[in-house]
C-alpha cells in the first residue's frame, strides 16, 4: 500500500492548511476527490467527474494497488494525511455495500457508496480504504458524517473501486490523458 499511497497537502496561509490523500490506480495515475482540486498541481490534472466527487491526476508513481470488492461486515483500514504530514491509520468495519448517498450538485446523479464505521474524518478524503487482511484497496472515502444517538459515532463514506476505475476510464477514454 505504501508505494501506492499519495499524500496531499497545501499550505495557502499558515492558518489555512488543508490535508488529504490520493492513490495510484493505474501507471501514472493517481485517484483523490475532486474537493480537493486545491492540493493537486493545476498541470497534474488529467479529469474531474461531474457526477462524482472524483479527480484524477498525474503521479510519478507506476505501480497501482491491488483492488478487490467490499463486503459488509469487512474489516478495513482508512488511510488519509494528518497536520504533521504523518500518514494516519482509522481502523473499522463496512456497514453496508450499497447506501445511496444525496447528490453532490443539480445535475449529479445519486451517489452510490460503501458505508464504514472508522475514527477518521479530515485529511482522510481521497485516501484508500484497504481491506485490513489482504492489503486490496476496496474504495475511495469521500466523506462522513457523524450520527447521533444509539447507533451513535462517525459514519463514513467511500466509492467503490469499480465505480472509481470506470470513471477513469471513461473520463481518460473522453478526454485523453496528458503527458
Amino acid at each position: 500500500m505504501a508505494a501506492a499511497y499519495v499524500p496531499l497537502e497545501s499550505h495557502e496561509m499558515v492558518v489555512l492548511e488543508h490535508w488529504g490523500a490520493g492513490v495510484v490506480v493505474a501507471p501514472h495515475v493517481a485517484a483523490t476527490n475532486a474537493h480537493n482540486f486545491n492540493l493537486v498541481a493545476p498541470d497534474a490534472v488529467l479529469a474531474a467527474s461531474q457526477d462524482y466527487d472524483l479527480l484524477f491526476f498525474h503521479t510519478d508513481k507506476e505501480d497501482p494497488a491491488p483492488t478487490a470488492d467490499a463486503r459488509a461486515g469487512q474489516a478495513i483500514i482508512a488511510y488519509g494525511q494528518g497536520a504533521d504530514k504523518d500518514l494516519r491509520e482509522a481502523e473499522g468495519t463496512i456497514i453496508a455495500t450499497d447506501v445511496r448517498v444525496a447528490a453532490r450538485c443539480g445535475r449529479c446523479r445519486e451517489q452510490k457508496a460503501i458505508s464504514y464505521n472508522a475514527d477518521a474524518g479530515p485529511g482522510f478524503s481521497g485516501g484508500p480504504l484497504v481491506d485490513a487482511k489482504t492489503g486490496a484497496v476496496v474504495g475511495l472515502t469521500f466523506g462522513y458524517r457523524d450520527v447521533r444517538g444509539v447507533n451513535a459515532g462517525r459514519r463514513m463514506f467511500a466509492y467503490s473501486m469499480d465505480t472509481v476505475l470506470a470513471e477513469m476510464h471513461r473520463l481518460l477514454s473522453q478526454n485523453g490523458p496528458k503527458n
